[in-house]
């Protein structure tokens, strides 16, 4: 499993934002279409319907992120620290993102949770923003891509690339 730009890719399912688990909200891009996962969202848009795919509410790395989540960090320690048997307090989700699907029936939205604690760099976000354009040009860029995408997560081994190799893999899938 491995996050790469906006995309969380375990073996060959890829992701818009995590991998969700149980009832949780998620995107997964299927060879058949975007599909929707979770309570209240669940459904399947085929790819020859989908006009548009974009994301909004992506929660972007700066300073002031980076050192909020820090500090929660230490808050949250030294509480565990202090009142070992629990505190009552339930740790807070993750960023949720807002998937845009536009298809013939009409336009829809969609929930994700962010995979990125800190945010996504602004060059992952923009990449991963091109790429998802990419996935609707076509049934053939969309096939060649989404495969190249799922090809790549049975191969990789071990955690998420580094940046600069995410930013990579983003512009060789863009083409």
């Amino acid at each position: 499993m491995a996050m790469v730009g906006l995309f969380w890719i375990a073996e060959g399912d890829v992701y818009v934002g995590a991998k969700p688990s149980g009832s949780a909200f998620g995107v997964r891009l299927a060879p058949e279409g975007v599909v929707a996962l979770g309570d209240g969202q669940s459904g399947l848009h085929l790819w020859e319907d989908v006009r548009a795919l974009t994301v909004a509410d992506v929660p972007v790395k700066s300073l002031a992120r980076q050192v909020g989540v820090v500090k929660d960090l230490a808050l949250e320690t030294v509480r565990e620290l202090a009142l070992p048997m629990g505190h009552g307090r339930v740790a807070e989700a993750p960023a949720m993102m807002t998937v845009r699907v536009e298809s013939a029936d009409g336009d829809h939205e969609l929930a994700a949770y962010a995979a990125a604690a800190v945010g996504y760099s602004p060059a992952e976000a923009d990449l991963s923003r091109a790429l998802l354009s990419r996935l609707t040009q076509g049934a053939a860029t969309m096939a060649t891509t989404l495969a190249a995408m799922a090809e790549w997560g049975r191969t990789w081994e071990g955690g998420s690339p580094r940046r600069a190799e995410r930013e990579e893999l983003l512009r060789r899938w863009v083409g």
